[in-house]
């Protein structure tokens, strides 16, 4: 297997910690043979949206070939916290309000049909990225992730649901590693009814998941029994009929990615490189 598409890359416009220039992803993405990809900058709410202008704008100063493309990454948010950010009366919610919602509340994302439109968006890669105010529990944060994850692959305008069942930040030990909750000490710990349900909407909407390697495959804070256990996971959704996107999701200041080691991976695992791609764009 050879990977030869990344639909999941982070710019120095992201709000986060990626720092690359897109110049230097063109470079990177034909130095490693990487022929069909795309930039995915950070939405959370609407208070992301002058990122994403500006995401946008160094896109095309790079002069883009036909099959380099301009996407977003939506994280699932409430719509409280939509609501509430466009008060106006928070500063800086770079991420949104992480506290103050209620478990159960409506989802949502900070992007509409209108964006798209108005920042000429080419895909939606959306993703998972936090509990949305559930308990910090191993059975209430499974729950609360696989609706997220289905509100995000039933979604009207995602074309991709980023890393399902990724984590960080609570339970890590003091190396930043994590051996046990939410689903680290064993993936058995999320019921398969929830992995057919979510494998059903994802076919039914046309929804592509992903194959993310930086923060699934070589995440090196994983346990390698849980890689192993996510890879027949991945394997599993596509021998059922579910589309596979490959996604780098790098942040790096140069595009860096182990694209061998992670396709050797994904061989090994019996999953078959017919990944989700873009067409070229006309013109």
């Amino acid at each position: 297997m050879r990977i030869t598409s990344d639909w999941h890359i982070h710019s120095r416009n992201s709000c986060d910690s990626a720092c690359m220039v897109v110049a230097d992803l063109v470079t990177g993405a034909a130095d490693r043979g990487i022929r069909d990809y795309g930039i995915t900058d950070h939405i959370h709410t609407p208070y992301n949206l002058p990122d994403i202008a500006g995401s946008r704008a160094e896109f095309l100063a790079n002069t883009p070939s036909a099959r380099f493309h301009f996407g977003v990454e939506v994280s699932c948010v409430s719509q409280w916290e939509l609501d509430e950010v466009a008060t106006g009366h928070y500063d800086d919610p770079v991420y949104g309000l992480r506290e103050g919602g209620t478990p159960g509340c409506e989802l949502a994302i900070g992007l509409t049909a209108e964006d798209i439109a108005e920042h000429q968006i080419e895909y939606v890669v959306g993703g998972t990225h936090w509990p949305m105010y559930v308990a910090i529990k191993r059975e209430a944060v499974i729950r609360d992730y696989h609706r997220q994850n289905m509100f995000l692959a039933t979604h009207p305008l995602v074309n991709i649901v980023a890393h399902p069942w990724w984590w960080m930040k609570y339970w890590a030990d003091s190396e930043g590693c994590f051996t046990a909750e939410p689903w680290f000490d064993d993936f058995g710990a999320i019921p398969t009814s929830m992995h057919d349900e979510f494998a059903a909407a994802a076919i039914e909407h046309n929804t592509a998941v992903e194959a993310n390697i930086s923060a699934c495959l070589l995440n090196p804070h994983y346990p390698q029994r849980f890689v192993a256990q996510y890879l027949d996971y991945l394997a599993e959704l596509q021998s059922r009929g579910v589309t596979l996107s490959i996604g780098s999701d790098c942040h790096l200041e140069y595009y860096e990615i182990d694209f061998e080691r992670a396709a050797a991976m994904l061989e090994g695992a019996g999953i078959a490189d017919d990944f989700w791609c873009l067409a070229p764009r006309a013109g």
